[in-house]
């Protein structure tokens, strides 16, 4: 099977002209003409959760991306890895000022992405691993935009208008970055003898986390069969997935590869906490 062909397959179902393309270059406003009002029959403290897990997720992956810049293996992949970063940061933007409005504290994006600590974090630690070989961070960016991806397809039908619009801008970013991871994995793994080497060893790293990740969203059907097609097409195998494993990120449980990502990250904001620029 074709890199084409993936995509084309992981492409059905999205009715977008061209299913190649990073849909989050646009300057539509998602929320233009959504109330922000919550609706009386959603739960406040339950949907705040949700924004700020979703949020997290959404900063520390695309921070790890941002890593790439000036060491990925083309100038092109350079470009293309940030561009899904800054589209997982205008995820983390908009779910981070949701989460205010509704959490009763009012605050805004800056202060969940730089005056919290790393305890205070709810992301899945998969996306706070370090990057590693290429072959492991577009395993991970794969598997991640994958699991993400049928979150929002789900999050898009919420009863919470600000989420749904959130969730369905979202769902075209995280098509095109499934499609681009999947292209990676595939000509990686059916590559040459150490490309194929390093896939499937970055293939098996991420996937041992998958228990973490089907414990904090059961998208288990959705992320198999994903990663069954693109495999079969590398020439790669699937490794055995964990069962679900409970806590983790989601309860502030982190590696210690966190504290150290965070700190770089605020660290501007907190030696200058009232700047403006």
């Amino acid at each position: 099977m074709s890199d084409d062909h993936v995509y084309m397959s992981l492409a059905e179902g999205h009715d977008d002209g061209d299913a190649r393309w990073a849909f989050g270059t646009g300057f539509e406003d998602p929320l233009h003409g959504v109330s922000t009002a919550v609706p009386e029959d959603v739960d406040r403290a339950e949907l705040a959760t949700i924004c700020l897990a979703l949020g997290d997720d959404a900063l520390v992956t695309a921070q790890r991306l941002a890593e790439w810049t000036t060491r990925a293996p083309e100038l092109e992949e350079e470009v293309a890895l940030a561009n899904i970063g800054l589209d997982l940061l205008g995820q983390a933007r908009l779910l981070y000022a949701r989460c205010g409005q509704v959490d009763g504290t009012e605050r805004g994006e800056d202060a969940y992405a730089y005056f919290r600590d790393a305890g205070d974090f709810r992301n899945v630690r998969l996306a706070e691993l370090p990057n590693g070989d290429f072959a492991f961070s577009v395993a991970r960016l794969l598997v991640l935009a994958s699991w993400r991806l049928d979150h929002f397809e789900r999050l898009a039908g919420s009863a919470d208008p600000v989420l749904a619009a959130i969730a369905a801008k979202g769902v075209k970013e995280l098509t095109y970055h499934r499609q681009y991871a999947a292209e990676w994995v595939v000509r990686l793994g059916d590559g040459t003898d150490e490309s194929h080497r390093r896939m499937q060893a970055g293939l098996d790293q991420v996937c041992a986390q998958l228990g973490e990740l089907f414990a904090a969203h059961d998208a288990r059907t959705a992320v198999l069969a994903v990663l069954e097609q693109v495999t079969r097409a590398a020439g790669l195998t699937l490794p055995d997935v964990p069962r679900q494993a409970a806590g983790g990120g989601r309860e502030g449980e982190h590696t210690a590869h966190l504290a150290p990502l965070l700190a770089e990250l605020q660290s501007v904001a907190r030696a200058h906490p009232e700047a403006t620029w």
